[in-house]
């Protein structure tokens, strides 16, 4: 578990797997404007169970991993926060990406999810770079990443596609300042 002011961040099990159905259910149309499209069972609990399966074992073989963000006054999951496309070798960088909860968004939770996991991602798992991806109109989300050091590299030209179109990405990144 790793805690900062108002959040903390622990990966994710299998006992979280209700509520992490819940979280996307509940943002179901809010997390759809940012993320690719997702088939009907992906609403379903044994879908997520595999999901998260999956999500465990990734971790246990150093290719991604998977955190709840926790408020620390419920302990209700609030959001999720994750590295992805973990390389190793000569490049020891990852992609970081995160979701959090509509009437949680503006309270700084993100941006202290996102400094946690860059300090993991550093000191713990001794990466290198970490880059993440944002639609250029998602200010918010790109503000969250400046605040946590992150900077601007580029514009990767229609990159993902989101709700069936394919959409440019702000590329930022951040550097371990130790390496």
């Amino acid at each position: 578990m790793l805690k900062a002011q108002n959040i903390y961040i622990r990966l994710l099990k299998l006992e979280d797997t209700n509520e992490f159905l819940q979280l996307e259910m509940k943002n179901r149309e809010f997390f759809q404007t940012f993320t690719m499209k997702r088939s009907p069972d992906y609403y379903t609990i044994d879908f997520q169970k595999d999901l998260m399966n999956q999500k465990i074992e990734r971790a246990k073989v150093d290719s991604e991993y998977n955190f709840g963000i926790f408020k620390i006054e419920n302990d209700e999951l609030i959001g999720t926060i994750g590295l992805f496309r973990i390389l190793r070798g000569p490049l020891q960088s990852a992609i970081v990406g995160y979701s959090l909860d509509k009437n949680n968004n503006g309270k700084g939770y993100a941006t202290e999810a996102v400094k946690l996991i860059v300090n993991y991602a550093f000191t713990t798992l001794k990466l290198h770079r970490i880059e993440a991806g944002v639609m250029p109109h998602n200010i918010s989300s790109i503000r969250v990443l400046e605040k946590a050091g992150f900077e601007k590299e580029g514009i990767s030209k229609k990159n993902v596609k989101i709700n069936g179109r394919w959409e440019d990405h702000q590329t930022l990144a951040i550097i371990n300042p130790e390496e």
